[in-house]
């Protein structure tokens, strides 16, 4: 079967609305789709494959989907919904998906996950986007070498491998920076403060809040898709369900070493000022007394012992050094210092 795409639009048009658009005739020529094809063509079952890539912003695109007779509101508003977690959820003959990969696109954090919406049914994919996910960019290029996936099976398939497969790098950074950080906090170096530990925290668990229900969601899709999946698009989907689970499982131990590691510093911290607080006692508990002597024979009144004596002032010196070092040896003796 011949499975190129249509020369006379080998560069599928992208505007504000329409990010790309691909048909698969029944023969296997892969043609794009405008804009206006979009509006003006009703989503039929003429072709083995269709998938319509949105942005959701657009005010155009939020029109035509809440216009669209074959669309219902549970549709429309999973696909334009502003923040969701990720799920799997079988609707009437189709299902709704969104899905979560990690933000590389330029000046971004990885950590701020964006995401993919889309709706599935036997031969149409509608998905939807509000930043660019690279996966939907894998797929795009697929087409546009006459590859497309066979089924809409097969391109969930490929769109949620896509989108793990980029995760399992930015947890390896992650689980190398927190070898960095426990290997400053051993060497005592103060670039490794509370506030670095607290943000590294804080990106991790930004990660783990949409992998954990992603894992589910795939899991989910696993046990409730038999008639939707080949069975080779179910061993592809599971591939991907085992590398979120150990991506999951890695973000978890990552977790609880950077929680280790905010333990280590704050004992280290209470430790150092514990220190600190003894050595000023040792110092109170020497010159507090020498203190009270000063005063005492600071007292201008008359009576005072050594007044007329011209070596009271050495012998009173003498005898309060006399009396620190007895109390540094008394310290020695109890263990003290």
């Amino acid at each position: 079967m011949n499975n190129s795409i249509n020369t006379l639009s080998a560069k599928p048009e992208e505007n504000e609305s329409l990010i790309c658009g691909f048909q698969v005739n029944n023969d296997g020529i892969v043609d794009s789709l405008n804009w206006e094809q979009v509006v003006l063509n009703q989503i039929t079952d003429s072709t083995r494959l269709r998938w319509i890539h949105l942005n959701r912003e657009s005010v155009d695109v939020q029109e035509w989907l809440s216009k669209n007779d074959q669309l219902d509101n549970i549709i429309v508003d999973a696909l334009l919904q502003v923040d969701t977690r990720p799920r799997i959820v079988k609707h009437h003959n189709g299902y709704l998906l969104n899905l979560r990969g990690v933000n590389l696109n330029p000046g971004e954090n990885a950590e701020d996950m964006i995401s993919i919406r889309l709706w599935v049914t036997g031969n149409l994919v509608i998905s939807t986007r509000a930043r660019r996910v690279l996966a939907a960019e894998d797929l795009k290029e697929r087409f546009i070498a006459g590859k497309p996936p066979s089924s809409t099976g097969a391109l969930i398939a490929f769109i949620a491998h896509r989108l793990v497969s980029r995760i399992a790098p930015v947890v390896a950074e992650l689980d190398d920076k927190v070898d960095t950080l426990e290997e400053r906090l051993l060497n005592g170096e103060r670039s490794t403060n509370k506030s670095n530990i607290g943000q590294f925290r804080r990106t991790v668990l930004a990660l783990r809040r949409y992998i954990a229900p992603q894992r589910e969601a795939i899991a989910g899709f696993l046990r409730d898709s038999d008639d939707f999946l080949t069975l080779d698009e179910q061993h592809q989907l599971r591939d991907t369900h085992d590398s979120i689970i150990r991506v999951a499982e890695d973000l978890d131990l990552i977790r609880e070493r950077a929680m280790l590691l905010q333990e280590q510093l704050v004992e280290a911290r209470a430790e150092a000022m514990n220190d600190r607080l003894f050595v000023l006692a040792i110092i109170s508990a020497i010159f507090l007394p020498l203190g009270f002597f000063t005063g005492l024979f600071g007292v201008n009144i008359g009576g005072m012992p050594g007044v007329d004596h011209p070596n009271a002032f050495a012998f009173l010196c003498l005898s309060m050094l006399v009396f620190s070092v007895a109390i540094v040896v008394l310290f020695r003796w109890k263990k003290w210092i």
